[in-house]
């Protein structure tokens, strides 16, 4: 970068802020999983939206591409620059102020850089929950969250990250701040601008600020460990639950044999909850208001009702039972960490049948390869994770014999996770060509110059 730009940068965020050494901005221009690494011409780290804003602008005057980046923690290269034109990665680490708790409307304003996990502890604070809830909440932060419509394991019972916003404050491409800071739950004035921005990837401007919504914070949870004959079982286990205990039911996570397997190599202190062996295993959460012991009671009786759907159950009889049983979920993603990974998501209703579909084709083109299969079976996203790290260098026939049996069954290649760099050619063969060029037009609208994020999603 030259002298005059790094001036102008340092004139508005101060020279501090400024990283340009390739060992500064190694950490930024790298992604989580190291399979994507580019060039940027600097890190730029504002502290404020107007700050932000001028950034922006700048940009635009010098036709400098932005990478906007949160926590880093994505799966797909969205937050990392290409290093195919002059870029500039702008971190929005330093926007991390909670603005304000309506807890009578139910609302929390926070700015983009909140790491998830500090959102989630002061609305607990404040006698209420924010319901988004994902492995990496510890560093993921609510810009990125929110860029790439984050699911996580509470999506059965809250929704998927865009369900969680009321509002959202966004500099636009050319500096212009648009403030949608709104805490409504009904404005029914013309086009919902702000879904424009929530799934985005930072394509079409930057969120520098949001209106999140709150919910009551339970007073009773219960965490089951349950085992389970096959992934049928699992849906038909659902659909009981859901029929007896209703919207309790906040989270339902499907775990193969080997991917517990894989979890106790990995974290020899966790141990396996049941006594015996069995092929698949659900993980539920379920919450209410009253009593522990009353919502606890009401489970017990869901199991017996359903007890010819499930092999054993064991139900957590602590906190820190409940989070040991959390952490073998968290931890499978590390446990096989390289390998050829997919976010997809079908039906709830045909999960088995793309687990078995995809399966049956995996061992007839590879056989002996391990499959890894998890996720959120109450929402129909699994992550169905394939082989070692030897197969990556055939990773376009695993995507193709993967990705054509969710085709097959109405589904999505990307269910949470976003298409970043990963999957942005891979999209236009299973995307409606008008849904793309409906895309392409809302891209050319909002950012004519094609500066923000660019080579990711289109």
């Amino acid at each position: 970068m030259d002298a005059r730009l790094r001036a102008a940068f340092a004139n508005l965020i101060g020279e501090k802020n400024v990283l340009a050494t390739p060992q500064e901005m190694a950490p930024y221009t790298t992604d989580w999983r190291r399979q994507y690494r580019g060039e940027a011409e600097c890190v730029l780290r504002p502290a404020s939206t107007d700050e932000v804003a001028a950034v922006v602008a700048l940009c635009a005057r010098e036709r400098i591409a932005i990478v906007p980046q949160g926590g880093n923690t994505g799966l797909c290269g969205g937050s990392v620059p290409t290093g195919t034109r002059p870029e500039v990665v702008l971190s929005l680490s330093r926007l991390n102020r909670i603005r304000g708790i309506d807890t009578l409307n139910d609302a929390m304003t926070v700015e983009a850089g909140c790491v998830l996990a500090a959102i989630q502890q002061a609305a607990d604070a404040a006698g209420r929950l924010f319901a988004l809830s994902l492995a990496a909440e510890g560093s993921c932060q609510i810009g990125g969250n929110l860029s790439t419509n984050a699911g996580g394991v509470n999506v059965l019972r809250y929704g998927n990250a865009r369900e969680q916003v009321l509002g959202l404050e966004v500099v636009l491409p050319d500096g212009r701040v648009w403030n949608g800071l709104r805490a409504l739950r009904k404005d029914n004035t013309g086009y919902d601008l702000k879904q424009l921005f929530l799934g985005a990837e930072g394509t079409l401007g930057v969120i520098t600020a949001a209106v999140l919504k709150l919910h009551p914070k339970p007073s009773a949870q219960a965490t089951a460990w349950i085992a389970l004959h096959s992934p049928a079982r699992a849906v038909e286990l659902l659909a009981q639950l859901r029929a007896r205990l209703g919207e309790r039911i906040s989270a339902f996570e499907l775990v193969s044999r080997r991917c517990l397997d894989a979890v106790l190599r990995h974290a020899p202190a966790l141990r396996d909850p049941l006594p015996q062996v069995h092929p698949w295993y659900a993980l539920a959460e379920f919450a209410d208001a009253g009593e522990p012991v009353a919502l606890a009671a009401r489970v017990e009786q869901a199991f017996a009702d359903a007890s010819g759907l499930l092999e054993d159950a064991a139900l957590a009889a602590s906190a820190s039972q409940s989070q040991a049983l959390w952490r073998i979920r968290e931890t499978i993603p590390e446990a096989q960490f390289t390998n050829v990974k997919h976010d997809i998501s079908v039906p709830v209703s045909r999960v088995p049948e793309l687990i078995e579909r995809a399966n049956a084709a995996l061992q007839a083109a590879f056989p002996g390869e391990p499959v890894y299969a998890f996720g959120h079976i109450g929402d129909g996203n699994i992550h169905y994770n394939v082989g070692s790290e030897a197969l990556l260098a055939r990773r376009a026939e695993v995507n193709s014999l993967v990705y054509g049996v969710v085709d097959a069954l109405g589904g999505s290649i990307s269910a949470e996770h976003g298409l970043g760099q990963l999957k942005r050619e891979e999209i236009r063969r299973h995307k409606d060509p008008l849904e793309l060029e409906l895309m392409r037009a809302l891209k050319r609208s909002l950012d004519p110059q094609g500066l923000m994020n660019p080579g990711k999603v289109l």
